[in-house]
């Protein structure tokens, strides 16, 4: 009787006054209205079963109104106006149905229903479960250390509550709810409320009391895992994150799954608790803290596994990266135990790398979807997150060669630190890289492990966002955060982040809230800065103690059989820490991550030394030609100037003669005829920068209509794959790089937009292309374009750097190498990279294919030109690029000087544009007997060979190199050493060329001329240098 008085008092409205009075103080609070004095005479037909009854019918008639009789429709809706239940009940209308009587039997409802209200707490309830929803996160108990210091200042959040007493209720939900608690009071607590759709806490219920929905909501949003979707402008995917977390009792484990995570729990832990033991002033930058982070791996990768995936590429900091490479990629221990070994003879492989540095490749059963799947874990220096677009483009690759266009087989899985995620760039970058054509991995599960500390750095001095993951939003991926001192959320969470990955196929990151128990390695001392913290560290319970006391607790395991199994793993450690010791030799090898099967011999040696011709048949240049002049595609509209770059070029392939782009067209469709794949990225590469190369053809009649003309050379040739990247060089070289490491078999490209701007791109260049092979035993064929030459552009689009890439170059200036048979082959193998600057069109096409028929991969650093794509005189033959021919590492004199080497006064060495600025000014002044103009087209590895040949033909001649960049700058520190090593220091080799200055070029025209003027006075001045030392 109590419960249905109270249920028709709760449902009372405000009156007038009351409503002024809330609305005066701003909040949509409301004061108890219930009577439980008033009498009940005039409700004769209760008792305490019909008050059963008729709450029965009341949820059934919240549900919808429909479900009950029409009277009991109308008793409800004048109890809600107000009325006491005697007043409220009227007669069932009379069967025949008059108009009189059941107008009369509504005249009370009609004249008192209040249906506004229902809807207005209906609506606050909805409200409420949203701010969950929204801003649930910010109260979640995510911290194991319980110091977080996550400012919430622009969406406020509380402290603790469980038991949703209204004491604790209304301060936590007045500020969890922005806009207050939308009028709920302690009075409707236990009121039942109809559930909204967009809401799965009901589970198979449909109604809840406000109670319950709250307790339900504190369980999915505000224990140990925070959910932060809401942001997500896709409703299909919010749902699908909502039925995940809210529905009841998803979070259940099986008997067999606890035991299972509690082995993986020990591993990851006695590992690390076993290399302290053996090794304990070494740095090993080991996972303490964080130890659930292997059983969150291992549960993503079971799960892909299940869905298919056969494929997972990784990418990983230092910290722990020696624990993931036993326990999830499952590396040899020994092999691991061994890199420890101080006294261990490092094999002739290059320079190597430290432990913490290096990757793997391994093909095992997975034990849970028994089936094989592929690990790789991707070498990367220390530059953090450097290593993260290197991943995705590997990733692409074995998507592309596997034709998984959907990402269903092959997947990406990125690890971060929290203070690199939050402040390095590069992050940001290969995030925009996910969803665009030519770059999505379709989806990559970022795990953050979050020690809320980077080296000696607190969050608040590292980063503005509450987060660290707060930069995920941008692409709409659902951020997950879990305290990982709970191993059964880290594993929920890990779970549906795969599941998520599989369904939509987009990025989503897991922030594994934790602490770092050491300092930034073994060897420091944290408690010089973050004294509290690691006072509060020294005091924490490690979360393999607390997950164990947990399940004996439950009965999942006993302590005896806990103890078995930590006693079976120390037991594998100490018989691999045996089996190291038998390790004589350290072989960077065995940690190759992108092993190319059938390339190499079995001891990973070339098939062979030498090089094939790199020319081609005449009908291949014709029919390659012809494709490259033409629109292969019906009724299909070009732009008008482009109707006259395709007729130039069917007059060029008429008269046997192409421009740097046709060159460029021959190269990329013969290799592609070849069953070669072709990839072009960069900035505006479709086009050109300068408007050359026009790879795309666009309708100009029908919107997003293409051609590619170079997917119609043959019906059986490779796919050539031309991509405008994103306005980035760091993530975009960064992807292509990884592109390039998938497969021997493929020509891939990447052109700056010009060459200076390859510099924001500096760390890839260093740290990996240059030194990569050195240090992880790594080949990698990647050619950058890199558009170089004084034009008079000014200093930010004039130099490509080339010093900085010479400087690089592994070949020792002072030696002059033994000569052998197949010398520039050998020199290419021992090189580690490529440096050329090609002054033909031809040269540039035998470079591009000899970066394929060579046996072995090095990248290639190619600085293109600008004028001299429409230069009238740099143009070449077919017959330079026919069967028999081969790239020219230097271009001798072929003028009347060649003919008589004695008569010859002066030689001028040079590479590139400056070449044809020479020609010119010597034809001026008719000095073509007497200086000789010698290309040097490719600077590395040095051609000591023919320049020593060159050299030795004019003896009687001033050797003089020339550059138009400064002094300082481009070829010439590079070029002197090794010039006057080829001639035994014997002659002098004198300068002609810009002084040094700390731009790279003028931004003055006229001075741009004036000192181009002058430099080629002093090269073609014979007096020049008389009388100087």
């Amino acid at each position: 009787m109590h419960r249905l008085r109270t249920t028709f008092a709760r449902l009372r409205p405000l009156t007038a006054a009351q409503t002024a009075q809330r609305l005066s103080r701003g909040l949509r609070t409301f004061q108890p209205t219930r009577c439980p004095n008033e009498s009940v005479a005039a409700e004769p037909f209760l008792n305490g079963t019909s008050s059963n009854y008729m709450e029965e019918m009341y949820y059934t008639w919240l549900e919808n109104p429909r479900n009950v009789h029409k009277s009991w429709d109308i008793f409800f809706r004048n109890a809600n106006a107000g009325a006491l239940p005697g007043a409220a009940y009227q007669s069932p209308p009379p069967l025949s149905r008059t108009s009189q009587g059941i107008a009369s039997v509504q005249a009370l409802a009609g004249g008192q229903v209040n249906v506004e209200k229902l809807v207005e707490d209906h609506l606050a309830v909805q409200s409420l479960i949203r701010a969950y929803q929204v801003r649930g996160h910010h109260i979640a108990k995510l911290d194991p250390l319980d110091i977080s210091c996550v400012d919430f200042d622009d969406a406020p959040c509380a402290v603790g509550f469980q038991n949703v007493e209204f004491s604790r209720y209304k301060e936590r939900l007045c500020k969890l709810a922005a806009g207050g608690f939308y009028g709920l009071a302690e009075s409707d607590l236990d009121k039942v409320f109809r559930l909204p759709t967009t809401t799965f806490i009901g589970g198979n219920e449909s109604v809840l009391p406000l109670r319950e929905i709250i307790r339900r909501l504190e369980a999915a949003y505000c224990q140990h895992i925070g959910v932060e979707f809401m942001f997500i402008n896709d409703v299909e995917q919010c749902q699908w994150i909502r039925q995940k977390f809210e529905t009841p009792g998803v979070m259940q484990f099986s008997l067999e799954e606890k035991r299972t995570l509690l082995g993986r729990m020990i591993r990851s832990t006695r590992f690390e608790e076993f290399l302290q033991r053996k090794w304990s002033s070494e740095k090993r930058f080991g996972l303490e803290g964080c130890e659930s982070l292997i059983p969150a791996l291992k549960t993503i990768i079971d799960r892909s596994s299940q869905s298919g995936v056969e494929s997972v590429i990784m990418g990983m900091p230092h910290r722990g990266r020696l624990n993931v490479l036993a326990n999830v990629i499952r590396k040899e221990l020994e092999q691991i135990f061994c890199q420890f070994d101080s006294k261990l003879e490092a094999a002739d492989e290059g320079s190597g790398d430290v432990k913490y540095h290096l990757g793997m490749y391994h093909k095992r059963i997975n034990r849970v979807s028994d089936r094989y799947i592929t690990m790789s874990l991707m070498a990367n220096p220390s530059h953090l997150e450097a290593v993260d677009p290197v991943v995705q483009g590997k990733t692409k690759a074995e998507q592309f060669y596997c034709g998984d266009t959907e990402g269903k087989r092959v997947m990406s899985i990125l690890l971060h630190g929290d203070a690199a995620f939050a402040g390095q760039g590069i992050v940001y970058e290969t995030f925009h890289l996910s969803d665009l054509p030519s770059y999505t991995t379709h989806g990559t599960i970022h795990v953050v492990v979050n020690n809320q500390i980077g080296f000696t750095t607190d969050p608040r001095m590292a980063r503005s966002s509450p987060y660290p993951t707060d930069v995920a939003r941008v692409v709409n991926a659902p951020i997950f955060h879990v305290n990982a001192d709970d191993p059964e959320a880290v594993t929920y969470v890990c779970k549906v982040a795969a599941e998520w990955r599989n369904t939509f196929h987009k990025d989503v990151v897991v922030d594994l809230v934790c602490y770092r128990r050491n300092g930034h390695n073994e060897m420091d001392e944290p408690m010089f800065t973050q004294p509290l913290m690691y006072k509060r560290i020294k005091k924490q319970k490690g979360v393999l103690q607390k997950f164990v006391e947990k399940l004996i607790a439950e009965e999942v395991v006993t302590t005896q059989e806990y103890e078995e199994e930590v006693a079976r793993y120390d037991k594998i450690c100490e018989e691999a820490y045996t089996r190291s010791k038998d390790e004589k030799i350290l072989h960077i090898k065995h940690w190759l991550d992108s092993p190319w099967p059938g390339f190499f011999t079995l001891d990973g040696q070339p098939r062979s030394m030498s090089c094939p011709s790199t020319g081609i048949s005449e009908d291949e240049l014709l029919r390659i030609g012809n494709v490259a002049a033409s629109v292969p595609v019906q009724d299909f509209t070009i732009h008008g100037g482009l109707s006259r770059i395709l007729k130039g070029r069917a007059n060029m392939v008429s008269q046997r003669v192409c421009d740097w782009a046709l060159g460029e067209y021959m190269a990329f469709g013969s290799l592609l005829k070849d069953g070669i794949h072709v990839r072009l990225s960069g900035q505006d590469v479709e086009r050109g920068t300068f408007s050359h190369r026009h790879h795309v053809l666009h309708d100009q009649n029908v919107d997003k209509r293409i051609c590619i003309p170079m997917n119609h050379i043959s019906p059986d040739q490779a796919p050539y794959t031309v991509c405008n990247s994103s306005l980035s060089e760091y993530g975009v070289l960064g992807f292509e790089l990884g592109f390039a490491m998938a497969s021997p078999n493929a020509l891939v490209l990447w052109e700056a937009q010009f060459g200076d701007f390859h510099n924001t791109a500096q760390c890839i260049i260093d740290q990996f292309i240059s030194s990569g092979q050195a240090k992880w035993v790594r080949q990698n064929g990647i050619v950058l374009l890199l558009p170089h030459g004084m034009e008079g552009m000014g200093p930010e689009h004039s130099s490509a750097r080339p010093e900085r890439f010479l400087q690089m170059c592994n070949d020792d200036p002072d030696v002059f190498p033994k000569v052998s048979e197949d010398f520039a082959v050998h020199q290419l193998y021992e090189c580690n990279w490529i440096v050329v600057n090609c002054s033909t069109p031809a040269n540039y096409f035998h470079v591009l294919r000899r970066q394929i028929l060579q046996t072995f991969r090095k990248p290639l650093i190619v600085f293109t030109p600008k004028s001299l794509l429409r230069h009238p005189e740099a143009k070449s033959s077919f017959d330079d690029m026919l069967p028999g021919t081969h790239f020219k590492r230097v271009i001798p004199e072929d003028g009347p000087a060649a003919a008589s080497p004695d008569k010859v006064r002066r030689v001028i060495f040079c590479t590139g544009k400056i070449y044809y600025e020479l020609t010119r000014e010597r034809k001026n002044r008719g000095m073509d007997d007497t200086v000789a103009i010698v290309r040097i087209e490719q600077l590395s590895p040095f051609p000591f060979d023919l320049m020593k040949a060159e050299t030795d033909r004019y003896l009687n001649a001033d050797l003089v190199w020339c550059q138009e960049e400064h002094k300082n700058q481009g070829y010439y520190d590079y070029i002197k050493p090794r010039l006057r090593t080829t001639i035994t220091n014997t002659r002098t080799i004198w300068y002609a060329g810009r002084e040094s200055a700390a731009a790279p070029a003028t931004g003055n025209k006229q001075t741009h001329l004036t000192e181009l003027q002058r430099l080629l006075d002093t090269a073609f001045d014979l007096k020049a240098f008389s009388g100087k030392p």
